[in-house]
């Protein structure tokens, strides 16, 4: 037996209305869009917030460090010009001047006849002990 509708009811009730006691699929339907809806979009905004991060990766350990420290600041404070700055210095590329600074001072002790090995202030003491102990 059917239900009888509500006298107040139009006879032109919309197909998405369902009588008491049946299942709102309609409302299912729009709870898991929803719900996609929002961790699509979530999932979105983290790939977008982290981008400056990603790209940072082929830089040095310390660029790659300052540029993710500024996208969680980005990330925390909601402040974009973090998020602006770690783009900005992961598309840099800084270049290396310690590999070749180093460089130079190595010719520079090998030049000058110093060993790497031995530094000039760990034999001085010991020939100074010596030379102090036969006086005595």
């Amino acid at each position: 037996m059917a239900q009888a509708m509500h006298p107040a009811v139009v006879s032109h009730v919309p197909a998405f209305i369902t009588a008491p006691g049946e299942t709102d699929y309609f409302f299912i339907g729009v709870a898991i869009f929803l719900l996609v809806a929002v961790l699509a979009i979530g999932n979105l905004y983290f790939q977008l917030h982290a981008l400056p991060e990603r790209m940072a990766h082929r830089t040095s350990k310390v660029q790659m460090e300052l540029v993710a420290v500024l996208c969680l600041l980005a990330l925390f404070t909601h402040n974009h010009i973090y998020w602006i700055a770690a783009l900005l210095l992961a598309f840099i590329e800084f270049p290396d001047y310690s590999t070749p600074m180093t460089s130079i001072a190595a010719s520079l002790e090998k030049l000058s006849g110093r060993d790497k090995q031995e530094p000039d202030d760990v034999s001085r003491p010991q020939e100074n002990e010596g030379a102090s102990g036969e006086g005595v």
